[in-house]
């Protein structure tokens, strides 16, 4: 049993408040790391990827793309969850802008990454990893293409962050490898 998943044996509405709990705690999370900025060359980074991996690697797919889809409703419904918001706008206009398709990719990961890491070792998490990085960025930059000339797509979506996804990623799999020696 862990944190995350309580043992079944643990009565449902007990279960049930808890997995509420861990999807409240999983969007604030995800709200925060969203408004985290770090000063990274070339662009400054945040923590929302890093957290969408961290989410599925550790909650599951279900959990994870539950946290995921909570936190997309509470941005539609205005609540400035995103990075950048309220600045940058709020709500379904935020969601229809340049970084929307990053934000579908975030759900999309959510359960892809989840699953392709469930029961496996390091090397297969690190796949599932990979796989969850090219959904967000995949869909991130087809979205984008609305947005801006597509010989700018990648100079624009996403060459500026391959060295702080790396860096992320890397810290999820460093983590992952901790949790499950301590598991």
């Amino acid at each position: 049993m862990s944190i995350l998943h309580p043992a079944q044996t643990v009565p449902a509405p007990q279960r049930l408040l808890h997995q509420g709990i861990v999807l409240l705690v999983g969007v604030a999370l995800m709200t925060l790391a969203a408004k985290t900025q770090i000063p990274f060359w070339p662009v400054p980074m945040t923590l929302q990827t890093m957290a969408v991996l961290g989410f599925a690697i550790l909650a599951g797919p279900r959990l994870a793309t539950a946290i995921m889809a909570a936190y997309l409703m509470a941005g539609a419904t205005g609540l400035p969850v995103f990075a950048g918001s309220p600045e940058r706008g709020v709500g379904l206009l935020y969601m229809a802008g340049p970084t929307g398709g990053y934000l579908a990719g975030f759900l999309v990961a959510s359960w892809l990454t989840g699953t392709l890491a469930e029961g496996r070792g390091l090397a297969g998490r690190c796949l599932a990893l990979l796989a969850g990085v090219v959904a967000i960025y995949g869909l991130g930059v087809a979205w984008l293409a609305f947005f801006v000339p597509a010989d700018k797509l990648l100079a624009i979506g996403v060459l500026p962050f391959l060295l702080g996804e790396a860096t992320k990623v890397g810290i999820v799999i460093a983590a992952s490898a901790l949790f499950q020696r301590r598991g």
